[in-house]
């Protein structure tokens, strides 16, 4: 079996993962099986079915890979990249390809099957403190230049396995979005000497159309131009270009935040499929300090995107980069916040 490889569509200015260690893995949207029932690897007591963890939260009168945690990370049994290799990249003619070099892994957010909106807010935070502990982790390794944080739940979002989870990649290159959006912020800066996302919280906050739900640190809101039908975005108030630098009492209310605004959207869209991204700074911004980091590392700040999955992308979207959106996120945003939970 052939090693990952990265390639690169120079007109779009995108890569491409190839892996065909991805096709081991299970039937999609089923457990794996066994002769009496479904089988979750996830369950306490089923963790010689993964992976050596390579960090939990748990008892500490608990040895490693043995129940007893509450949160819990391991390498994942699939990995699109591997920590082998080299980022140098090559050509190949006109074309250009590096090894597909990296870090996957599988954050197993609770020992129970049940979505993390119906968790406590304690194991919430766990969770989010978990991503905060392995972002710090994999900055060590030169080689990697940005860590995405995504989770998918339900089979529309590309969820695999049911017990709730999220994924963690550690990336050779900087995604073309990541970049540019990060160059856009530095842009504004430079035309209007504002930062561009504390002007979108003034804005949110003077307009009062689409704020969902507000606490001490966070914004919950559907952005301005939304892609999709109820997407959200968590915007913190201390604007910073790195998750990694949140405070532990910053990360409770993001918990807080973050539940408020699942549960919205279940109660709202009859629990839905969703993706979760965190768009964070590329991790040149913190390993230098040259005038470009400089200058990402003032204007960016780190946010969080919730995404309800409510039908595909079609042939448009895919062709032209245009969404059609058939609820304007004023919309949205009102039936969010007036959604009745019980």
């Amino acid at each position: 079996m052939r090693l990952p490889e990265l390639r690169r569509d120079f007109l779009r200015n995108t890569w491409t993962i190839f892996s065909e260690e991805r096709r081991r893995r299970p039937s999609e949207y089923k457990f794996l099986k066994t002769s009496e029932s479904l089988f979750d690897p996830f369950l306490p007591g089923n963790e010689n079915c993964t992976p050596a963890e390579l960090f939990a939260f748990r008892s500490p009168d608990t040895a490693p890979n043995t129940p007893g945690w509450t949160v819990r990370i391991v390498p994942n049994r699939y990995p699109a990249l591997r920590i082998e290799g080299k980022p140098e990249g090559r050509a190949q003619g006109i074309y250009d390809c590096m090894d597909g070099l990296g870090a996957h892994e599988v954050v197993i957010e609770t020992p129970q099957d049940k979505p993390l909106e119906e968790c406590s807010l304690e194991q919430i935070s766990q969770v989010l403190n978990a991503w905060k502990q392995r972002i710090l982790d994999l900055t060590k390794d030169p080689r990697f230049q940005y860590i995405s944080i995504f989770k998918n739940q339900g089979p529309l979002a590309g969820a695999t396995l049911h017990h709730p989870h999220s994924q963690i990649m550690a990336l050779p290159v900087v995604p073309e979005i990541i970049e540019r959006m990060c160059q856009n912020a530095v842009r504004y800066y430079q035309w209007k000497q504002r930062h561009w996302f504390r002007d979108l919280l003034y804005q949110e906050e003077k307009d009062n159309k689409r704020i969902v739900y507000e606490n001490n640190s966070f914004f919950v809101i559907c952005p301005y131009s939304s892609r999709f039908l109820f997407e959200t975005t968590i915007y913190p108030k201390r604007l910073c270009a790195s998750y990694e630098t949140c405070t532990t009492y910053e990360i409770d209310q993001l918990a807080d935040a973050m539940k408020a605004i699942l549960l919205r959207l279940n109660a709202t869209l009859e629990n839905p499929s969703y993706n979760i991204n965190l768009l964070n700074a590329p991790l040149y911004v913190i390993r230098d300090n040259s005038p470009n980091s400089t200058l990402v590392r003032d204007c960016w700040c780190w946010h969080i995107e919730i995404i309800p999955r409510l039908g595909p992308l079609a042939g448009f979207e895919l062709g032209t980069g245009f969404y059609i959106n058939t609820v304007f996120p004023e919309e949205a945003a009102h039936q969010l916040r007036n959604v009745h939970l019980s």
